[in-house]
Formats: C-alpha cells, sequence, structure tokens
C-alpha cells in the first residue's frame, strides 16, 4: 500500500505493486506510474481523505474551505488539458477515462477539482486541445511579462489561504 497504515486499509487503496511516485524530467518533475493496464471506465483506487483548510502543494479540492493532502498517491498526479484519469473528490476515487497501458504515467486536468491552484504554470502537455497555462477553473491567469526581465503581475488576492 502506498499510504501509511493510519489512513487505513482500504481495499481500493493504491498498493505499491501498481502504482508508485517516480521522477519523470526536469521539466515536469516527480509523477505517478501505473505498473499495470487499465481499461476505460475502471476504478483503478481509493484516495485516503486528510483534509486541511488551505490550499497546499499536493492537495486537491474537497470543497471551496476544504483540500485533501496526498503525499502518496493524487497529491502527484500530472496535469494534461487531455488526460487519461478523472478524479471524483466527493468519492474520493481515480477512474480511467480512456484504456491506460502498464507503465503510463497518470494525468488529470487540475481544472477539473481545483478552483484555483497553489502556483499556476505554463502548459507543455502537447494536447490538440492544450491551453497553454494551467489554472484552477475560476481563476485568470496570471498576467505573463513582455520579457524575461520584467516582473510577472499576479491578479488581485481571492481571500483564499495559500501555504508555502
Amino acid at each position: 500500500m502506498l499510504y501509511p497504515p493510519e489512513l487505513g486499509d482500504d481495499p481500493l487503496f493504491p498498493r505499491a505493486e501498481d502504482f508508485s511516485i517516480i521522477f519523470k524530467d526536469e521539466m515536469t518533475g516527480m509523477g505517478v506510474i501505473t505498473y499495470r493496464s487499465f481499461k476505460k471506465g475502471t476504478i483503478m483506487a481509493r484516495i485516503a481523505k486528510q483534509a486541511v483548510p488551505d490550499i497546499r502543494q499536493h492537495t486537491l479540492q474537497l470543497s471551496k474551505t476544504s483540500h485533501n493532502f496526498d503525499p502518496y498517491f493524487s497529491g502527484y498526479f500530472l496535469h494534461s488539458c487531455a488526460p487519461n484519469v478523472s478524479v471524483d473528490m466527493q468519492k474520493l476515487t481515480v477512474t480511467a477515462l480512456q484504456d491506460i497501458e502498464a507503465d503510463s504515467y497518470l494525468y488529470m486536468d487540475y481544472a477539473e477539482t481545483e478552483d484555483y491552484l497553489f502556483k499556476q504554470f505554463p502548459c507543455s502537455c502537447g494536447a490538440k486541445n492544450c491551453r497553454g497555462w494551467i489554472t484552477g477553473r475560476l481563476e485568470l491567469p496570471y498576467q505573463k511579462p513582455a520579457s524575461p526581465e520584467a516582473d510577472i503581475i499576479l491578479p488581485e488576492p481571492l481571500g483564499m489561504s495559500v501555504v508555502i
């Protein structure tokens, strides 16, 4: 099991023989890889709930005021504008959106679960429908600087608590 024992022993929790968090590359960093294949529509795993009141790196939004901190599994799903998994934060399940081959990384669309991201970033997924800049579903992209020397102008604060 990828989760420590104190988070429970749900039989749908991700197992170490099926998934791992590994380094992908310098640009992407760490991501979840599956060691087995999954058919489209299959519930792949259940996510352990560790609710926190703020947005952090490795959290997924449970509600407007609560986020699930998961540094063991779902917090390392990579982003794609054409994801291969869907995350249901009410049922805490991960479902295959397409057939997924063994040794594949798991990609979700962060805008599926997040109103606001811990940190926005440029997208490099390469999908036909790539949005180019990763944001939560309710936030505007940062204004990109005109030159590398210029400062990035951040949007007005939205009253959200962000922990760095």
